[in-house]
């Protein structure tokens, strides 16, 4: 079963400068383009990006958006 992203502390759009680098982190090489990722952070919910930060693997990361 796939578990929601509603359990993580929110993240403003503000914050997606970190976001994007823990996604890359976490992504590594399978690491969409910085522009690419600075536009999904803007498109995500708070609780979407929060997801996203508390994510240290690619499965769980995957699950987030």
């Amino acid at each position: 079963m796939l578990s929601a992203c509603t359990n993580y502390d929110p993240v403003p759009v503000g914050k997606c400068s970190e976001v994007v680098k823990h996604a890359k982190k976490v992504l590594g090489s399978m690491s969409p383009d910085h522009k690419t990722l600075i536009a999904d952070c803007k498109a995500a919910t708070d609780s979407e990006r929060g997801c996203v930060m508390a994510a240290t693997k690619k499965g769980k990361l995957a699950q987030c958006m």
